[in-house]
């Protein structure tokens, strides 16, 4: 299955902290947002600073990121970007049809390159 709802159609998806997710148990449930106030992460100005460092060391950051630049989400935090980083980051990146396809495969070649302590993909999508 290749999807961008990760684990809700029932296929196999794995987040940055290597948990397995099945349609139960979605990369959401997960997320280090998930108890936070959703007014914090809909902000606008320095806020949004506050904002994103919720989302540093999140084990789901990448699946946050693609879910919102694959269904072009306008508002919001999602994986440590706020909507203005994302869109510079469509329109440098015109051609990218999936962006979960593409921040997996950068996230594997940075862990087959990198130790195990370093997980950073981010600058493959720059």
């Amino acid at each position: 299955m290749d999807c961008a709802c990760p684990g809700e159609c029932g296929g196999p998806d794995r987040g940055e902290d290597g948990v397995g997710v099945n349609g139960e148990d979605t990369w959401g449930q997960r997320a280090v947002c998930r108890t936070a106030d959703p007014d914090e992460l809909f902000v606008e100005g320095a806020a949004q600073n506050r904002a994103k460092a919720l989302c540093t060391g999140c084990p789901v950051r990448t699946e946050c990121l693609a879910y919102a630049l694959d269904h072009r989400i306008e508002h919001g935090i999602w994986g440590g970007m706020t909507e203005r980083e994302r869109r510079a980051l469509l329109r440098r990146r015109p051609l990218v049809t999936s962006w979960r396809r593409l921040l997996d495969a950068a996230r594997t070649e940075h862990q087959r390159l990198a130790s195990p302590d370093e997980g950073q993909v981010w600058d493959v999508i720059g």
